[in-house]
């Protein structure tokens, strides 16, 4: 097998399983519904961890571009591998998500809502605010490929590794997750949102576009700061990339924070 195409495989059997409790949970008359964030946290977790053990005897089952690229920034991956790996994610992901839509086929009829179809499929903000909702997918990213990097600096028994990351995935969910419904991951959010797009889901409104850039942004930016802030922290690598992305971060920060004010002060005189 080819990385490529383990990387397709892993991301697609992560899509199908977390895309896949999204949508038991949302859509009507599914013996899941209305079963609650946690269920959906936790298996996003088990998601996670079933497509790394399913790629990572082969490709090392990055299946996020923000890890990809991460470690490649600070040349713990080689860049001519970055578009396979990330081309492979990214149909995977399609794949993976139409599967669903199989999967919950009478489902789209029983279910009016369009935002609740939409969230099938993508991530979308609890309270739509740009700035805030780029920090908070910056944020669990950063956590995310940092606490990778934690976990693969410890000898654990021979195929522990994808657990321990599906427990990792489960605490950033419950922890981090409420604000956006943490993407943290570029291709997680737009395959399935492409398919969204192109499937003939009965009732559906738009793919929210305006908002996709978000968890692609996000993760990418968070993703490889987490990667150079390890990197320089616990390797002593202080270079260029870390104060460069240290400075993107705070500039995002500062942003989201008065633009908060801003919405503050605007209700407040309204």
């Amino acid at each position: 097998m080819t990385e490529f195409l383990a990387e397709l495989i892993g991301t697609m059997i992560l899509v199908i399983l977390g895309v896949g409790v999204v949508a038991g949970v949302e859509l009507k008359k599914s013996k899941a519904e209305g079963a609650g964030w946690v269920l959906v946290s936790i298996a996003w977790g088990l998601a996670v961890m079933l497509g790394a053990y399913a790629a990572g005897n082969v490709s090392d089952a990055h299946l996020n571009p923000a890890v990809t690229l991460g470690f490649a920034a600070i040349g713990d991956f080689p860049w001519n591998k970055v578009p396979a790996y990330i081309s492979g994610q990214l149909i995977g992901a399609i794949i993976g998500a139409i599967i669903v839509y199989f999967q919950y086929l009478p489902h789209w009829r029983e279910t009016e809502d369009k935002s609740a179809k939409l969230g099938v499929f993508a991530t979308g903000p609890a309270v739509r605010s740009y700035p805030a909702n780029l920090v908070s997918e910056i944020i669990g990213t950063f956590v995310l490929v940092l606490g990778l990097l934690f976990i693969g600096a410890n000898e654990l028994a021979e195929g522990l590794n994808p657990a321990i990351v599906g427990l990792l995935i489960v605490a950033i969910g419950m922890s981090l997750g409420g604000p956006t419904g943490y993407a943290i991951n570029p291709v997680r959010d737009l395959g399935p949102r492409i398919a969204h797009a192109i499937l003939p889901i009965i009732g559906k409104g738009d793919s929210d576009w305006s908002y996709a850039f978000i968890p692609i942004i996000g993760p990418v930016v968070g993703g490889v700061y987490g990667a150079f802030f390890y990197s320089a922290m616990f390797e002593g690598n202080i270079g260029a990339g870390f104060w460069i992305t240290s400075v993107i971060v705070i500039i995002a920060l500062i942003a989201a924070f008065f633009n908060e004010q801003k919405r503050v002060n605007q209700t407040a005189s309204s």
